[in-house]
């Protein structure tokens, strides 16, 4: 379907578009409703008010859910995301609908000017776009997704025509957004960390001049309390940034905003397995993927994990000294690293205690993990990622616990997810202590990650790969390898791994004697 006729069919008017299991309760027809409401014809809105466009990690969590009542959904969600991608790999983090009005939301088309802005960085001509990014769980949802129906995924084609994006996009940050020269990848405006009015930003954004209040129009306080939404003034620094990026080509590494985020930097590594599940689906080991995942991890212990904190920390480049320096604020983001399966046994059990503990109270004096530490001075029940609880941080942390075998912990804050998106009308994010909604309602994640949760466990893993064919289109991700190994410059695959897993495929289809199909 067209981009302009999306919208054209009344949410109202739609009949849900799936048989429900017969052992499906209220709570599940509740939320399949929510993405019904908000499904557009190729993709998932966040919310039809405040959020009237494609998001892009909104829209991994969202296919991560949809693949639970619609795998060709929750594909179709991924595929409209990657037609969108830049030339350079990156996935911008905002795919404007056209049919939606400018003054819906801001920053708007007009704002971002992708088509000629990035014009040097390879943004599509035909499709409207933000230029920044978001944090990358795709290839962990693509994986889920895959899974929830592999003989569908396999009949589509659906991985070996995912699989060219998500090397891409991998490969984009790992080359353009190691800023620091650690070996991990820095985010240049918060909102690319998505947890964008964090305390943790408050130091690295105070170097910045905000852009004039007179410049722009707030559209999110059509929608939001404003002592709930970020102050003026923090807005006016995230609209500088912005434009300072676009202006400037949207060429990365220049800006005065530079941060190595733990999160952002757990779900590369996350995804990179899941890549690596691919890559073994798809007819190669994924040796490679698991070697890169490691060297991530153990670079991500070196330059972010803090034992006194008790926790991943942000990392300042543009802060004091030749390495920048750590920022002293404990954020959710900080504990997302619990989600990969090979952290080292003292640091995930660190972890686990921080969540516990006084900082964030989980499951004694909160119910979900607060997005800031309880006992930090900036710390609000009810404002923007400075204290509320969000859904999403929650099954990320759910799923830590279970990977780290803490079952009864993760039970529990099963259970307190379920409990607070069903009373919260699966609120957008909620007061960590009361549950109270905050935001919008009908959130889309709030509903698919409800969703992914009330199905049984081994329907969530998604670090067991089984054992799959390399179909008709199994080996059509590789023809760029092919044509750089033709052009002699296996230089440009990065760090040699890749072109090693290229090779591991081709030395697979040779003893085959060509595709499995």
């Amino acid at each position: 379907m067209e981009r302009s006729a999306q919208l054209t069919v009344p949410a109202a008017e739609r009949d849900i578009a799936y048989d429900p299991p017969r052992a499906a309760g209220p709570l599940h027809l509740r939320a399949a409703r929510v993405l019904e409401a908000n499904w557009t014809g190729a993709s998932t809105v966040p919310s039809r008010g405040l959020y009237p466009h494609q998001w892009s990690w909104d829209s991994a969590f969202i296919a991560i859910g949809l693949r639970h009542i619609s795998p060709l959904r929750a594909q179709t969600e991924l595929e409209t995301l990657f037609d969108a991608q830049w030339g350079d790999g990156r996935i911008p983090h905002i795919v404007f609908n056209p049919s939606v009005p400018l003054d819906a939301y801001f920053p708007s088309p007009d704002f971002w000017r992708s088509p000629a802005a990035g014009r040097a960085t390879g943004a599509p001509r035909t499709v409207q776009t933000s230029g920044i990014v978001q944090p990358p769980v795709h290839a962990l949802a693509a994986w889920l997704v895959h899974l929830a129906d592999p003989v569908l995924s396999r009949a589509r084609g659906f991985l070996a025509r995912v699989h060219p994006h998500l090397a891409a996009w991998h490969r984009y940050l790992l080359h353009r957004r190691d800023l620091g020269g650690g070996g991990i990848v820095s985010v240049v405006h918060p909102w690319e960390q998505g947890m964008d009015n964090s305390p943790c930003w408050d130091a690295p954004l105070s170097r910045i001049t905000p852009a004039p209040a007179r410049s722009f129009r707030r559209a999110d306080l059509d929608h939001g309390a404003p002592e709930d939404r970020p102050t003026d003034l923090d807005y006016g620094r995230y609209v500088r940034l912005a434009a300072d990026y676009r202006d400037g080509g949207y060429a990365d590494g220049a800006g005065d905003f530079a941060v190595e985020d733990p999160a952002f930097n757990a779900l590369l590594i996350a995804s990179e397995h899941a890549l690596a599940r691919i890559a073994r689906e798809l007819g190669a080991t994924g040796t490679a993927r698991h070697t890169r995942a490691e060297r991530l991890t153990a670079a991500l212990i070196e330059r972010l994990w803090n034992p006194a904190a008790g926790m991943f920390l942000c990392r300042d480049l543009r802060g004091a000294g030749p390495a920048g320096e750590l920022i002293p604020e404990r954020g959710v983001s900080g504990l997302v690293p619990l989600l990969l399966p090979t952290l080292p046994r003292d640091i995930t059990a660190t972890l686990v205690g921080t969540a516990h503990g006084p900082h964030f109270g989980l499951g004694d004096t909160t119910r979900l993990v607060p997005s800031y530490d309880l006992l930090g001075e900036a710390f609000d029940p009810h404002r923007y990622w400075r204290g509320p609880a969000w859904f999403n941080t929650g099954w990320l942390l759910e799923r830590g616990l279970r990977t780290h075998g803490e079952r009864q912990r993760a039970d529990a804050l099963r259970r307190a997810v379920l409990e607070l998106a069903d009373a919260s009308d699966f609120a957008e994010y909620v007061d960590p202590y009361t549950g109270a909604p905050c935001g919008t309602t009908g959130f889309s994640w709030t509903a698919a990650l409800t969703l992914d949760l009330l199905h049984e466990e081994p329907a969530r893993d998604g670090y067991g790969a089984p054992d799959g064919a390399v179909g008709d289109r199994g080996a059509e991700e590789f023809e760029e390898f092919e044509e750089l190994e033709r052009t002699e410059e296996p230089e440009k695959f990065d760090a040699f791994e890749e072109f090693k897993e290229f090779k591991e495929f081709k030395k697979y289809k040779e003893s085959k004697g060509g595709n499995r199909g």
